[in-house]
């Protein structure tokens, strides 16, 4: 049997990874989440009917949570954090505040524990995409070591991106004085059903696709990105995790993405014949101020540790990710 930890449990990446993880019988998973954007949704009460799922609404920047936690785990995914573009705007004390915080009280839990678990820190490509606004120097496609840059600190945009790049420091350095393995993953744009209402592109196309939204609005038509589909997400995190690989110093640090680089305007024109429905007017509108023009991850490393590659195409993807959108609307405003 497995025993396994998943931090922001009951959010995207964390609901998939769970259904994928129970795919394998001997596994057993505590979910941890404040449900701030977690939802207690149908699907995840779905989930929480397996037996081999518990679940535990808990503030995890409160120290005094962790001496209720088991101590015996086989692996930890800490995937909590506050995550919207929105969010950043509004709240950057917050999002720093729980991100640093939250983190940091799972090291010193781990540090303390006689049997120690294997550990998954999500980090992200906001923690080096300054480099390209600030230095124009950014390789494309972009390897792990490269330098990690925040551009503007007065920027609040820079908010999460900070939290991920210092995140990394504390799990590289945590490991290494602790001994405990450890594998960091710097996601690329995943995507897919339950992804949350706005804050995200391919969300927000869907909620103005199924609100027929005319004219149409794209922000930073031309900027690129790839775009993962999350069953081959959680399907990279576990094979990372399993691998005997990634469980010896210093730590690595992996891209998880694909490789199909596709302009914003493009992939309106992709979630358009997804949907079956194009706006007759659309409008080009500036990206939002801290916006990165261009991301494309390199993934040899992933590849030769483990021998992933994304397999779900984006016209596939698409389409299920829209239809989920489409049954479960969110009124758009």
């Amino acid at each position: 049997m497995k025993k396994i930890l998943i931090t922001g449990g009951a959010g995207f990446i964390g609901y998939h990874l769970a259904k994928h993880l129970l795919t394998n019988t001997k596994n057993q998973l505590v979910l941890v989440d404040n449900l701030q954007r977690g939802k207690m949704d149908a699907d995840f009460k779905e989930l929480l009917k397996n037996k081999r799922v518990q679940f535990i609404q808990a503030d995890l920047t409160k120290p005094e949570f962790y001496s209720t936690l088991d101590t015996d785990f086989n692996q930890v995914y800490h995937l909590a954090a506050v995550n919207h573009t929105k969010l950043f705007y509004e709240i950057p004390q917050e999002v720093l505040r729980i991100n640093t915080l939250s983190l940091i009280y799972i090291l010193e839990w781990i540090r303390g524990l006689k049997k120690k678990p294997k550990l998954c820190f999500t980090s992200s490509n906001e923690a080096y995409a300054g480099a390209l606004a600030s230095f124009n120097q950014l390789p494309i496609p972009t390897p792990e070591n490269v330098p990690l840059v925040i551009s503007d600190t007065y920027n609040a945009r820079w908010s999460y991106a900070a939290t991920k790049l210092v995140g990394e420091l504390f799990v590289i350095f945590y490991a290494k004085a602790y001994n405990f393995p450890a594998v960091i993953v710097r996601p690329h744009n995943f995507y897919g059903p339950r992804a949350g209402y706005g804050g995200h592109v391919i969300p927000d196309f869907c909620e103005r696709i199924a609100a027929k939204v005319n004219p149409f609005p794209i922000y930073g038509a031309d900027d690129t990105r790839t775009f993962c589909y999350i069953s081959d997400v959680v399907l990279a995190m576990r094979m990372l995790m399993d691998s005997p690989k990634t469980d010896g110093q210093p730590i690595e640090t992996v891209h998880i993405g694909a490789s199909d680089e596709i302009t914003m305007e493009k992939l309106a024109d992709k979630m358009f014949s997804a949907a079956g429905w194009k706006p007759k007017k659309i409008i080009s509108r500036p990206s939002p101020a801290g916006s990165v023009k261009r991301r494309l991850a390199d993934i040899v490393k992933i590849k030769k540790l483990v021998g992933w590659q994304p397999e779900t195409s984006l016209e596939k993807g698409l389409k299920t990710t829209f239809e989920w959108y489409k049954e479960n609307p969110k009124k758009y405003s």
